[in-house]
């Protein structure tokens, strides 16, 4: 039997039947483009994630986008961001003028290393943007102070982290705004694409919200130079009955996480692989990443063994050749580079039943 990294199918076949039954109403009412399934779904997730304000958005690159913008964030400006994540991140500063300054990440988690931070902040600095890679929320605990000490906005890029709470608060809701993508396998995934910002500040949120109107907040009155990026309602109308179930689906994945720690070592040991997260950090578990020794030999051995995996990421963004004009020598960020060397992501959707991941869990015996 094949355990693929990801069945979309499977992952929402349990919602399917209750959104059906919702989804007669929505249509009978006939309202496309906002309407009460966007404003029920922000009010409920701004609520799950302890803040004021939500903004729903066209995806999580243009959540990260408009949040940069509306904090006038633009070309001749630099912002702080880590080196191994998706280029998503990197992107969103290029797209507004800007300039990204990616800083190495600690190797027990992928997060941005707050010991680096303050090296790479220099006279046009203007915001950190930390990744809660994997699902687990970066060390917010040390990063805004440094912010704080600086006169810098924190732009929190929660795209992998839906619901983990750290230092006392959701993912997101820590600094200046969080950013979201619920892309459809994120563990608050929509039905395509899809994101939203989270913010405390309603002045903030009222120009992201017009940012991504047409720059409008009333009917052909365009105060801003604006894009189109609103969050379709359907897919509110799919979210907003997730979202109901995402602390479940988070235990879930947990528990499919500590059956994978039972096998796998915690501490590189010197053996074919071992955990990304250091012992006393867990997440929401949006993947379950090992670091290998040899991750080609060891991806070759699950795919015999008929287990599906996936690289996140095997190219850090500034590696990418859309960034070539920015110059750097190799081993300017050494754990970024080795990990886009070794990680390597199990399968870990909430879906998997005992034989399956039972399965996997021989697969990985046999490979140590």
């Amino acid at each position: 039997m094949t355990v693929p990294f990801l069945s979309l199918a499977r992952l929402n076949e349990p919602l399917l039947a209750d959104f059906q039954a919702r989804l007669a109403p929505f249509l009978a009412a006939g309202r496309f483009i906002g309407g009460e399934a966007l404003d029920a779904f922000e009010r409920a997730f701004a609520a799950h994630c302890g803040v004021g304000h939500a903004v729903g958005t066209g995806n999580g690159l243009d959540a990260l986008e408009l949040a940069l913008r509306a904090l006038d964030i633009g070309p001749g400006d630099e912002v702080i961001v880590p080196a191994h994540t998706f280029v998503a991140t990197w992107l969103a500063v290029t797209r507004v003028g800007a300039t990204p300054v990616g800083v190495d990440v600690r190797p027990g988690c992928a997060t941005l290393d707050p010991d680096l931070i303050e090296a790479a902040i220099g006279p046009r600095t203007r915001a950190i943007m930390p990744v809660h890679l994997y699902g687990t929320t970066a060390d917010m605990a040390r990063i805004l102070p440094i912010a704080r000490r600086h006169g810098l906005r924190v732009i929190e890029d929660a795209a992998q982290a839906h619901g983990h709470v750290r230092f006392g608060r959701r993912a997101g809701a820590h600094g200046d705004v969080g950013c979201f993508s619920f892309y459809p396998g994120k563990n608050l995934g929509a039905l395509g694409d899809a994101g939203g910002v989270v913010t405390d500040d309603p002045a903030l949120a009222a120009r992201i919200r017009m940012l991504g109107n047409y720059g409008s907040a009333a009917k052909y009155h365009h105060e801003l130079c604006g894009s189109n990026s609103r969050l379709d309602p359907i897919q509110a109308l799919f979210l907003d009955l997730k979202l109901e179930r995402l602390d479940a689906i988070n235990a879930r994945r947990a528990a499919i996480a500590a059956a994978y720690d039972a096998v796998v070592p915690a501490r590189d040991d010197g053996r074919a692989f071992h955990r990304l997260l250091e012992p006393g950090l867990d997440g929401v578990w949006h993947q379950y990443v090992l670091v290998c020794r040899d991750r080609d030999d060891l991806v070759a051995r699950l795919d015999a063994a008929g287990i599906g995996t996936l690289v996140h990421y095997p190219v850090i963004p500034a590696d990418q050749p859309c960034y070539a004009a920015l110059k750097r020598p190799a081993g300017t960020w050494p754990v970024a580079e080795d990990l886009a060397r070794r990680v390597l992501s199990l399968p870990i959707g909430e879906y998997l039943e005992a034989h399956e991941i039972e399965q996997v869990r021989e697969a990985l015996r046999a490979a140590l």
